[in-house]
């Protein structure tokens, strides 16, 4: 690629990165299109918490390939401290890049060493690497960007050009400055997330990052399953990770006197429970971007059953009463069925269902797994639509590792 085309290309991935408002999303576009550009076998990204690298994100086409088709490579985060004993450490620590050609072959004299425990583990072998800071626009590192093993156009490994150094550092800025953004947005979410926990002792931080995740997950197999165009794929998961953060935000405005009920609900406190679902959507009711959208969606759909049997059904969010057309024989509202229920809504339905099962609460201890998907199994058709389940269970080794990812803290 001529060296006008790949700043160009860097520049066009510049705007694309500063579209993308979730972390997690983000992070994954970084490392793909970094590999893409530098035709990097495998690469990962570390991000800045304080004295510490935190191991956010991984590639590995080697090891993704001897996977099912379109199946992850599953990874599990990780903490290390900013220290010249590691490369990663040492990049941060001195806002400095390495170029190694042979990751085996760094000489002794060198304050960092390649540990190569994971390389072991997995057969892989790592040979070039190139580590960048990723440093914002006040030349403070916020991470760093991993590549490995250049590959030429014949698959074979490679060193890093020194060449491609000065635009891997361009799109590494550009790269951190979208990840600042991104970590804002999040930070704002997660402190919307802090005021429901403080209401609701289920309401926590990981259980909305695992609930999130996991849509992302079944969205993206169903998506490919029903041929949706990547670039709808890719624009709907950044929205759709945050707004499932949300799906309960609407608990802040019901009384603390049913949110901490360590029992079971009477049949007044849960017909109280249920208006969260309204309630929240009503928080994104102007609806000036695609995150309103679809946080409402996911806010007011994700109690709705498949078989009609969910709620908050047909409510008017302006007058709280059901919707002019839809009231039942009773004067109530009609339920919504089917595919009456917009797609996140039965997507974040799932999610928040298996995670709620899987895991422990005040009121009861977490289920044993195979009681959980033997539900789920039973619910197709009845309380989830069979398609969201079937995808649920297509990328299923996807959602246990995120499960560990966002593990609960005691």
């Amino acid at each position: 690629m001529k060296r006008s085309d790949k700043i160009n290309k860097i520049i066009n991935l510049n705007m694309e990165m500063s579209n993308i408002k979730d972390i997690d999303v983000l992070l994954e576009k970084v490392l793909t299109e970094a590999r893409t550009l530098y035709n990097a076998d495998a690469g990962s990204i570390y991000i800045k918490e304080d004295k510490n690298l935190l191991f956010s994100y991984a590639q590995n086409e080697t090891l993704r390939s001897r996977l099912a088709k379109n199946k992850k490579l599953p990874f599990t985060t990780f903490t290390m401290p900013i220290t010249n004993s590691s490369i990663a450490g040492y990049v941060a620590n001195n806002n400095v890049s390495l170029n190694i050609p042979d990751a085996y072959k760094i000489p002794k004299k060198t304050p960092y060493s390649f540990n190569s425990s994971f390389d072991d583990l997995v057969k892989y072998r790592t040979h070039s690497m190139l580590t960048v800071p990723l440093t914002n626009n006040r030349e403070q590192v916020i991470g760093v960007l991993q590549l490995i093993n250049a590959q030429n156009s014949d698959g074979k490994v490679i060193k890093f050009y020194k060449r491609d150094e000065s635009y891997v550092h361009m799109f590494a800025g550009f790269a951190a400055t979208a990840i600042e953004r991104a970590q804002l947005t999040r930070m704002t979410i997660m402190r919307m997330i802090s005021m429901a926990e403080l209401r609701d002792p289920k309401e926590t931080g990981p259980h909305v990052n695992r609930v999130a995740a996991y849509s992302v997950e079944i969205y993206e197999t169903f998506a490919r399953k029903n041929k949706i165009p990547a670039k709808e794929l890719d624009s709907k998961r950044d929205v759709l990770r945050m707004a499932a953060m949300l799906h309960d935000v609407g608990k802040v405005a019901i009384s603390d006197v049913i949110l901490k009920k360590p029992g079971r609900f009477n049949d007044e406190e849960y017909e109280i429970m249920k208006t969260h679902s309204y309630l929240g959507a009503r928080l994104f009711a102007e609806k000036r971007s695609e995150f309103d959208e679809v946080s409402l969606e996911v806010a007011m759909n994700h109690h709705e059953r498949w078989d009609g049997k969910g709620y908050p059904g047909y409510i008017d969010l302006e007058t709280l009463e059901p919707m002019a057309g839809h009231v039942d024989k009773n004067g109530g509202a009609m339920k919504k069925k089917g595919k009456e229920i917009p797609l996140f809504g039965r997507i974040v339905a799932v999610a928040d269902v298996y995670d709620a099962l899987s895991c422990k609460r005040v009121y009861k201890d977490a289920w044993a797994e195979e009681d959980v998907l033997k539900v789920l199994k039973e619910e197709r058709g009845q309380q989830f639509d069979p398609e969201i389940i079937d995808a649920f269970f297509e990328c299923y080794d996807e959602i246990k590792a995120i499960s560990k990812r966002y593990p609960d803290t005691d």
